[in-house]
């Protein structure tokens, strides 16, 4: 791929923001924090992070399969979760089955608060596309 594609998951708020969900230059993509919303705009799992991991995810390898990459494209994660001490376990779980046997790099980040009320985790990423 050259030049500069960008991807939205086509949502009414995203041209508000001023930011793309993915941004890819010179085999490289950025992927925007991808949280809980399904592909009307609705938040989804309020309190679960269970459910929240799981779509954030989902919404993750959606800006992926725009750019023609996979979960084993990924080269970092960064994900930034409400209250690690009660969350980390199960959001790790989750993480590791999304995974698999690929091991990009990673950081969690602890955070007192996110852009929804309801909001518990955000996931962002960078992958190379070949």
């Amino acid at each position: 791929m050259t030049g500069i594609k960008t991807y939205n998951h086509g949502l009414p708020w995203e041209g508000e923001h001023g930011i793309a969900q993915g941004y890819c230059v010179n085999h490289i993509l950025y992927i925007s924090g991808q949280f809980s919303h399904d592909m009307q705009g609705a938040f989804v799992g309020a309190g679960d992070i269970e459910v929240q991991t799981n779509q954030a995810l989902m919404n993750l390898d959606r800006v992926l399969a725009e750019f023609g990459a996979t979960r084993s494209n990924i080269a970092e994660v960064e994900i930034f979760l409400i209250d690690p001490q009660e969350h980390f376990e199960k959001c790790i779980k989750i993480f590791k089955e999304y995974v698999g046997d690929y091991r990009p790099a990673g950081t969690l980040v602890g955070v007192s608060s996110m852009s929804f009320p309801d909001q518990l985790i955000e996931i962002r990423a960078v992958a190379h596309v070949n």
